[in-house]
């Protein structure tokens, strides 16, 4: 129930830093129009972690609210306090999210024990959840057999895998019934081909309607069309990682004229080769 092309998607700022919620409502119906299957605000493409808690939870209820149950809402909810991450995931269940993504506690680097408690008092509340695994940021990996045993318990529903590897998806669709989400616009292709079914993407903040259409094709079968939409637009799914996420996605937005690009330290702006680079890219998919 959980296949599909979701967009892990930015939170735009006006000049002066503030949300600016009209221009995320704006980019949700766009979001709908070019058939996705859903949003995850509120994530690291969502800046969270410069969010304050009004802020996260004032998101993730525009979202919901914009969203008007035309596709789903998978609220990021996680945190490396436990408590925090409770406090954040009721307030989307209450706000009528559809799901919650939690992703691996960070900096305090817990046992697989530690892990097991944090994500089993999360799922208790009753939201669906979706695991988020990306060891590069967080410092822990969900390994194989935690997600096994948190497989287990009957809100945990998915797994966001971005630690780049597709064997590692192989091993996860051979021993639990988790639905498995590429966590990398790169791997989307790969992973999908050894069982994964579908993505949580940067790209698509920018080009949502050819990512919508790898995933579909993916999904029924049609490889040759997946294949030539990966050959496609592979070099914007590497170049929106020119710098850290997510100031190379909001920089593209910007020069789609989509959001005004601003960040909040300690993120800031790409250097100028850089983005010449990511602007090239764009005019030559006619982005721009």
């Amino acid at each position: 129930m959980w296949q599909g092309a979701y967009t892990a998607l930015v939170t735009p700022f006006n000049r002066n830093g503030a949300v600016d919620y009209d221009k995320l409502r704006a980019l949700i119906e766009e979001q709908v129009a070019a058939g996705m299957d859903g949003i995850v605000p509120a994530g690291t493409t969502g800046e969270s972690p410069t969010l304050d808690y009004a802020e996260h939870n004032q998101v993730i209820a525009v979202c919901v609210q914009a969203a008007r149950k035309r596709f789903k809402v998978i609220a990021g909810t996680g945190a490396n306090s436990t408590k925090e991450a409770l406090e954040l995931t009721r307030h989307a269940l209450d706000a009528g999210a559809d799901a919650t993504l939690q992703v691996t506690p960070y900096y305090n680097r817990p046992s697989q024990t530690g892990l097991l408690r944090h994500f089993t008092a999360v799922a208790d509340l009753g939201l669906p959840m979706v695991l988020y695994n990306i060891p590069g940021r967080t410092g822990r990996e969900i390994e194989l057999a935690t997600v096994v045993e948190l497989a287990q318990h009957q809100h945990i529903v998915a797994i966001k895998e971005a630690g780049g590897s597709v064997d590692r998806v192989s091993q996860l669709v051979q021993r639990c019934a988790l639905e498995v989400l590429s966590g990398d616009d790169a791997l989307t292709l790969p992973m999908m081909a050894v069982g994964a079914v579908g993505v949580i993407s940067v790209a698509s903040n920018v080009a949502p309607r050819p990512v919508a259409d790898l995933v579909r094709a993916a999904l029924r079968g049609d490889w040759p069309t997946a294949q030539a939409l990966h050959r496609q637009y592979y070099r914007l799914f590497t170049d929106l990682f020119l710098d850290t996420n997510p100031v190379p996605v909001k920089a593209a937005l910007a020069l789609q004229g989509k959001i005004e690009e601003t960040y909040r330290l300690p993120l800031c702006e790409m250097a100028p080769p850089l983005r010449q680079q990511l602007a090239a890219c764009l005019r030559q998919l006619g982005l721009i």
